[in-house]
């Protein structure tokens, strides 16, 4: 099978298999997208003249066939064909012949898996944005039901003053608004239509790159064709940053129903089918998904490592380098989302033990509100502290 850089020799088999890598896998996710954007270039192609009308349309109309086929599960990518817009070209070429050579008039790769991962990273923004409200809103659920209960606060892992699960679980509420803030920030920047840069230099025919922006949903077209390779990683390293983020949030809640779950707390019950067993101890209920989702942090930094690394040392222009960016990114979105939805799970489904809270509201935990009685009554803040730490002590 002909790829589209094709000469008059074929590659080494080897060679082969370690330059495509997981593309053809990875790019099953991304030929939708791919799909789309080719349909807002045959109608600009349309529309400077290199297509006629007719010719669009019946590019458009084969490329919905594929879409369709995409949706299905029917659309195969094979490992000789690299990627997804080797397979969707060919496609058109066994379907219309030479009009189907036509759509990859003034584009490259380089512009078309920009722009696919674009359009796909955009609306992968936007499930974790509904995901992120989704789970305030069931934090916030949780509060009502349970927020009045007084339980500790811990510091240094001792007990320190008195907590609420009110504050508790606001906390991490509060933490999901700020990183809404981050996404709408990527999301900005994301924002911009990379298509018709080619491969980071242009093409040398007049296109019309704000129609395809318009079309595609870009609320701009990003400009400088060599900034367009440059940000290749960079906006990605952007998106894997507010993933971590989110990861980093729910790693801390995670450790926090580890510990407060524990026979010896009590405070909160995780249900039996959140728990798995073991194969030698018959006792054993395990709160293994959130070990999983704490580790999973640490997993989305590597991977934010990873692409941020892919990027650098690299001089202007494209570099292969850039194609190892995809795997981290989808993965990494991929676990996040799970994630959350994990979150909203155990926001619905835990329960709070009201009794084992108040038995583990201890006297220690009023010593800070003692001191503050006595400066209320006049007493020096220093005085009053050094007075309940000797009752306490003595």
């Amino acid at each position: 099978m002909s790829k589209l850089w094709q000469k008059k020799y074929n590659l080494d088999k080897i060679i082969e298999a370690y330059t495509v890598g997981d593309d053809y896998v990875l790019d099953q996710k991304l030929a939708y997208y791919d799909c789309l954007a080719s349909k807002a270039h045959a109608d600009m192609l349309g529309r400077i003249g290199v297509l006629s009308s007719e010719e669009a349309e019946k590019l458009n109309q084969e490329l919905d066939v594929i879409i369709s086929m995409i949706e299905k599960g029917d659309f195969i990518i094979l490992p000789e064909q690299e990627d997804c817009h080797t397979a969707i070209e060919s496609l058109l070429i066994q379907s219309l012949g030479d009009l189907g050579k036509k759509i990859h008039t003034a584009r490259s790769r380089n512009d078309q898996i920009l722009v696919a991962m674009r359009l796909y990273l955009k609306d992968q923004i936007s499930d974790c944005n509904k995901l992120c409200k989704e789970l305030i809103d069931t934090i916030h659920a949780f509060i009502k039901e349970n927020g009045s209960i007084s339980f500790p606060g811990y510091t240094h892992m001792r007990k320190a003053m008195p907590s609420s699960i009110e504050l508790w679980a606001s906390c991490y509420a509060d933490s999901m608004k700020d990183n809404l803030l981050l996404l709408s920030a990527v999301m900005e920047i994301l924002d911009q239509s990379p298509l018709g840069t080619a491969a980071g230099y242009g093409v040398p025919m007049e296109i019309d790159r704000d129609f395809t922006a318009k079309e595609l949903g870009f609320s701009k077209v990003q400009e400088n064709a060599i900034y367009v390779q440059h940000s290749r990683g960079k906006f990605e390293a952007m998106l894997m940053h507010t993933m971590v983020q989110q990861m980093l949030d729910l790693n801390r809640l995670a450790s926090d129903l580890i510990l407060y779950s524990m026979p010896e707390f009590g405070y909160f019950e995780l249900p039996d089918k959140f728990c798995t067993g073991s194969s030698i101890m018959p006792q054993k209920k395990n709160p293994d998904l959130l070990e999983l989702m704490r580790a999973n942090l640490h997993v989305l930094a590597s991977y934010e490592t990873q692409v941020i690394n892919l990027g650098s040392n690299l001089i202007s222009g494209y570099n292969r380098d850039a194609q190892l960016t995809k795997g981290p990114v989808i993965s990494g979105i991929e676990i996040t989302q799970n994630s959350l939805r994990i979150a909203i799970l155990l926001f619905q489904e835990i329960k709070v033990n009201s009794d084992k809270c108040a038995s583990g509201m201890t006297d220690e935990l009023f010593a800070t509100k003692r001191v503050y009685d006595l400066v209320k009554e006049g007493v020096p803040f220093r005085e009053a502290y050094q007075k309940v730490a000797k009752s306490i002590h003595s």
